[in-house]
């Protein structure tokens, strides 16, 4: 018992002395790695590395204020449109112009079969001939009773059966009168006309079909009559009137048109906050109803800073510029550039003031 006992004692020791030497080791990594048997240096600034302006272009970043344009987006249509149908219910044996073409007024589009009403004119020009006929032979009996009634040789009743007979032949002539002008006038409704001029939108039948009263055959529009109709915010529409002279840019054509506000609706659409405004166009062959169209509506004048191309310097989708400090020195900033002002210069979003002076790139940076 005696021997075993210091057998496990030096055990012991041997132990706690590997996990001592353990723990200073780790200890001493933890302090290599964080520095501490570096030497430290001191604060404050050092110049070391810092770029001092030389003799390469300079550029000043200018603040302007200018009219800020709002737009509002809306479609061409035409205030005058004229849906084209038939009054009779007839065969289409024509129809002489297609979509697209421009038409003026009093021009024939549409010719219908008239047989059937060019007959029913021939029996009431016959119903006429007889009714005139019965007519005349009233008024030379109606005559001949008035002489008869002067010598005193026809009674009273003579004479007004011989009236009447006239009253009722005069009436019947009338009423075959107009059944002549009535069936002159169906067969007038078998050529269609233009009563303006216009432009041909679309064809809803061809040659042969059944032409139904009120169903449509053709639409037209008038070319002159072109506006844009744009839902516009509130905060704009209520400085509008009836006669502002805007802009109206048409993307399609990448065109811009003087346009004349000649209507704005006098309610606003709730869930938009908006009123409809319409703005007329003048006649243009490229513009065609349904095209897509910006009213530029001028909001007031915004402040904001003018940038030299020449000084961004872009990285990927970064731009960056160098800025000369009051003690030459350049100092690189990210900043955020707008639309073009005018050529060859930007708008800064954020990351100059007005006043401050940027180096100009020499080589252009990709």
């Amino acid at each position: 018992m005696k021997s075993r006992f210091p057998r496990k004692l030096f055990s012991l020791a041997g132990r706690l002395v590997g996990i001592v030497c353990g723990i200073t080791v780790l200890v001493l990594t933890i302090a290599w790695l964080s520095g501490m048997f570096v030497e430290k240096t001191s604060p404050g600034w050092n110049d070391r590395g810092v770029a001092v302006a030389s003799d390469q272009p300079t550029d000043v970043v200018h603040e302007i204020r200018k009219e800020y344009i709002e737009e509002a987006i809306g479609t061409l249509k035409a205030s005058s449109r004229t849906v084209v149908s038939s009054k009779l219910l007839a065969t289409i044996e024509r129809i002489n112009v297609t979509a697209g073409d421009e038409v003026t007024a009093g021009q024939e589009l549409i010719r219908l079969d008239g047989k059937e009403y060019q007959t029913r004119l021939d029996q009431a020009k016959q119903a006429l001939e007889g009714a005139t006929a019965h007519r005349a032979q009233a008024q030379r009996n109606f005559d001949r009773v008035h002489l008869l009634m002067q010598q005193n040789a026809a009674s009273p009743s003579d004479k007004e059966m011989a009236t009447r007979d006239l009253q009722v032949a005069q009436a019947e002539e009338n009423r075959a009168r107009q059944a002549v002008s009535e069936a002159a006038v169906m067969i007038s409704y078998t050529k269609i006309i233009t009563a303006k001029n216009g432009r041909i939108v679309d064809r809803f039948a061809e040659p042969g079909d059944i032409a139904k009263p009120g169903e449509p055959i053709l639409v037209l529009y008038d070319a002159t009559s072109l506006r844009l109709e744009a839902p516009v915010m509130e905060h704009l529409a209520v400085k509008l009137r009836i006669g502002d002279q805007l802009k109206v840019f048409v993307d399609a054509l990448d065109k811009e048109y003087d346009a004349t506000i000649d209507e704005i609706v006098p309610q606003a659409d709730a869930p938009s906050r908006s009123f409809l405004v319409k703005a007329s166009l003048p006649k243009s062959n490229d513009l065609y109803e349904g095209m897509f169209g910006r009213l530029r509506i001028p909001a007031g004048e915004r402040r904001h800073l003018c940038l030299a191309d020449d000084a961004v310097i872009r990285v990927g989708q970064l731009e960056f510029v160098d800025v000369v400090l009051p003690d030459d020195t350049i100092e690189r900033r990210l900043i955020k550039s707008g639309q073009m002002g005018m050529p060859g210069r930007h708008e800064v979003l954020s990351g100059l003031k007005a006043g401050e002076k940027v180096m100009l790139q020499q080589t252009p940076q990709m």
